[in-house]
């Protein structure tokens, strides 16, 4: 075994056997560590034997730092379950070793020196309350082997050697999925390349809607009903289907990838909470995209403390009058019909008081984008995520049926708006994922193209370091985000897992575009270059569905549960 010094992940299986052992051993050191670190949490944030959210927040960089470190440590974890299971199929091989090594080496290392949450705040062992001698009983033998010899540069550069013999297409490494997800996977990888990579970047810069031919074309090939049931209009496939499908639409461009998610968010409240009239009624016709919905949540001043909303719904004899101002609406201008949330209870002030509509609106043109009477709207110019346009709204007794409240029952919209956030969460993940794997797409084919000092340059170690590591975290992405919607296609609660696969996957998506521009230099930071616009998309993930400090905040008080 030539671990120290050289790469672990050679192509003889004993070796890959080796390799697998060794990870797999030192998942025990981080789960003890992850035990460590919840109790110290909890001695501090606990009062009178139960958690106190003033403690937590008193604490809250503790508290996030206990969300990164189990998101590491549920990372590692299904990285672990990846490798065998493409082990026991006999396709575990020198790419998907030296991902698997190079992951556990960065990981561990990590966990051991500092977690970056952002690129100013790294979080530290003793962040979390791990004594010394705690983080000193971290480092078992299969740790120190994995930290020292895991993530060198030859296993960087043999990886990236690799890709490039690959390089029709970028996705580096083997998913693991069935043969039916790897279907979807090229049917919908083959869509992106050919219809929405050649004209991304011009409805970017033009600042365009999306062509309501594409949307006809997904409606054509199921996407706004994939997880709808066969019954109600729509192909009834997976979560995880939905996960294949946002990822490889958002690697074509992030707008197209997102149109999915007004569908897949409308139909899971109208599943979850609507009434048996109101699934016939609307399912069907959200599945043929003969209706187009879009998500009226957010409001000025509130952000995500949904639970203060101030849009009012007001009955009048057996319908309503809804008067507010919502804000941050995305593709709120085209579309027939808004998921709103609005307080019926004038006397509550906080989420009981809040119920959901379905308020049907005109569909608007750009002469008239909110035509419908009671609604008035402006555009919220924005640098990235352009393709569907965000928008603040104003209400002003605008009229919805009574029998458009969702469940035929006030005060239920926050509970039924929950329901909804694992597979959002779970979508949002796969996306980032497909924006991290177009900023490798991009990245890969300009560090081979642009020559400097006499080479490409790809064979600049420093360049071929920013590859090979975009290409394993975005395995990492995308193992944790198929994981979670295999827990939600299993009726588990996987508000958690989608949690950890939304958090690592934003920051993953963020950095793999950062450095694509930093290897296209002073060419990134041009308009006309496909980098600057998947940065700026980029960006958008760790905010919308969750901003990352809310994320860790949600998967800390879970754990502390």
């Amino acid at each position: 075994m030539a671990y120290e010094g050289q790469h672990i992940g050679i192509s003889e299986q004993g070796i890959l056997d080796d390799l697998l052992h060794l990870t797999a051993s030192s998942l025990g050191a981080v789960d003890q560590l992850l035990t460590q670190a919840a109790q110290a949490l909890r001695d501090q944030v606990c009062a009178e034997g139960r958690v106190s959210a003033a403690l937590v927040e008193q604490h809250q960089t503790a508290a996030h730092g206990l969300a990164w470190l189990a998101t590491y440590a549920e990372a590692l974890k299904q990285m672990q379950q990846w490798a065998d299971k493409l082990n026991a199929e006999t396709r575990f091989g020198e790419v998907e070793a030296l991902i698997l090594q190079i992951c556990f080496g960065e990981y561990l290392s990590q966990i051991q020196g500092g977690i970056s949450i952002s690129q100013s705040e790294i979080i530290r062992l003793h962040d979390i309350g791990i004594s010394d001698a705690a983080a000193q009983g971290f480092i078992t033998k299969e740790v120190g082997i994995l930290s020292q010899s895991g993530n060198t540069q030859q296993a960087r550069l043999r990886l990236v050697e690799l890709m490039q013999d690959n390089n029709a297409d970028v996705t580096v490494g083997t998913s693991g999925l069935d043969e039916e997800l790897e279907m979807i996977r090229e049917q919908f990888r083959r869509y992106a390349r050919e219809r929405i990579e050649p004209v991304a970047h011009e409805w970017h810069l033009k600042d365009e809607l999306i062509p309501m031919e594409i949307i006809d074309e997904l409606a054509e090939m199921g996407v706004f009903g994939l997880t709808i049931p066969e019954n109600l209009g729509g192909l009834g496939l997976s979560k995880a289907s939905m996960a294949v499908v946002s990822e490889e639409l958002s690697r074509g461009y992030i707008g197209v990838g997102s149109l999915g998610t007004r569908s897949e968010i409308a139909a899971e409240l109208i599943l979850c909470g609507g009434t048996d009239d109101q699934k016939s009624h609307w399912l069907p016709k959200i599945a043929s995209a003969e209706i187009l919905p879009t998500a009226v949540f957010t409001e000025p001043n509130t952000g995500s403390d949904l639970g203060t909303l101030r849009t009012r719904a007001t009955k009048e004899g057996d319908d309503y009058q809804i008067t507010g101002n919502k804000t941050w609406i995305t593709h709120a201008a085209r579309t027939h019909v808004m998921t709103l949330l609005a307080r019926t209870d004038p006397e509550s002030t906080d989420h009981r008081g809040l119920s959901m509509f379905l308020a049907e609106k005109i569909p608007g043109t750009d002469a008239e984008p909110f035509p419908t009477e009671g609604m008035s709207g402006g555009e919220i110019e924005v640098l990235g995520y352009r393709g569907m346009k965000e928008y603040e709204l104003a209400f002003d007794q605008f009229h919805v049926k009574g029998e458009n409240l969702l469940g035929g029952q006030e005060g239920k919209g926050f509970k039924q708006l929950m329901q909804t956030f694992e597979s959002a969460r779970i979508q949002t993940a796969a996306r980032a994922v497909g924006v991290a794997q177009s900023a490798l797409d991009v990245s890969m084919q300009y560090a081979q193209d642009r020559k400097q000092f006499g080479k490409a340059l790809i064979e600049f170690p420093r360049v071929a370091n920013k590859l090979a590591m975009m290409a394993v975290e975005i395995m990492v992405a995308r193992q944790l985000t198929y994981f979670s919607a295999f827990e939600k296609d299993n009726d588990r609660r996987c508000d958690l897992e989608a949690g950890m696969a939304k958090l690592l996957g934003a920051r993953v998506a963020w950095s793999a575009a950062d450095n694509g521009l930093q290897i296209h230099g002073g060419n990134g930071f041009a308009l006309e270059y496909k980098i600057s616009r998947i940065l700026c998309d980029a960006r958008i993930l760790n905010i919308f569905e969750g901003a990352a400090e809310i994320q860790a905040q949600v998967i800390a008080r879970r754990l502390l549960e």
